[in-house]
């Protein structure tokens, strides 16, 4: 099991961010995102739960997430920029691309080429054999503000809970073949990652994403348009199936809203609200 992990080290390296001073480390929990959820309830509107090991953690839908004692990095964070509800929807696509960025910098492995997004909350890591897997995955939890009779819903807060196998060196039976972590696919394996430089990483540039949604939403953002395609191969010119809708496609970029299009072999074109995606 690595050593234990060294909040100050993540503390000296996040501040200027949001994040300074609110992060709460413990060995072992339940769930980040119950204790982000509990003390969002309790009125606060940011913070950071890291833990070791998750005895409860969870995916999307009724997924588990398997979660060995210190080799994972488990992390919540609450949030509540002054964005709409519907804006916030892309919170899921915004995170994994801070944590996308996060990895290359730690481990030096190329976005997208070798670590993607299937859109829009899945980490995969394209191993030393050939094949992708999935090293990570972000869970989203928010609530809305009441409409006001003019203007959009606004967000509340929301809860972004992400795992990341960092030093698994091996997983269940059932796991093996559709899941690595970083330290596997490494050129040298030997030695653990450092998960604080990793937790670090993904607060700055998280901060940095969350900073340009409200530039976005406020209309102050003066740069071009990102191409998304940079970061994920599955949100143009992919063959999926989607798992909610039953239906087999080709993907064919992303709406106004940041949901994702899919020219169905049905014949139809279908925009997909969530996850769920697969090679077929």
């Amino acid at each position: 099991m690595p050593s234990s992990f060294h909040l100050n080290a993540v503390e000296h390296a996040i501040a200027g961010t949001e994040f300074a001073g609110s992060v709460v480390y413990l060995p072992t929990v339940a769930s980040t995102n119950d204790l982000a959820l509990a003390a969002a309830q309790a009125g606060a509107r940011h913070g950071v739960w890291i833990a070791d090991e998750q005895t409860a953690g969870r995916g999307r839908g009724s997924h588990a997430w398997h979660s060995a004692a210190g080799d994972g990095l488990y992390m919540s964070a609450l949030i509540s920029p002054p964005i709409p509800i519907l804006s916030a929807l892309r919170l899921s696509f915004t995170t994994a691309i801070a944590v996308q960025s996060a990895i290359a910098s730690v481990t030096g492995f190329r976005v997208r080429d070798q670590i993607d997004i299937r859109w829009p909350n899945d980490l995969l890591l394209a191993g030393r054999n050939g094949s992708a897997r999935k090293c990570g995955g972000i869970l989203i939890e928010t609530s809305a503000q009441p409409a006001p009779p003019s203007g959009p819903a606004m967000l509340r807060y929301a809860v972004v809970g992400i795992g990341i196998n960092c030093n698994h060196l091996s997983f269940p039976p059932e796991l093996d073949a559709i899941a690595t972590s970083l330290r596997r696919e490494l050129p040298d394996p030997t030695g653990p990652l450092p998960r604080e430089l990793l937790t670090a990483a993904i607060l700055v540039g998280f901060d940095e994403e969350i900073r340009l949604m409200i530039r976005n939403w406020r209309g102050t953002n003066n740069c071009p348009d990102r191409d998304l395609t940079q970061f994920s191969s599955w949100i143009s010119g992919k063959r999926v199936r989607v798992e909610a809708g039953g239906y087999t496609g080709v993907t064919d970029g992303l709406d106004g809203d940041g949901f994702l299009r899919v020219a169905g072999e049905d014949g139809q074109r279908h925009t997909v609200l969530s996850g769920g995606l697969r090679e077929p």
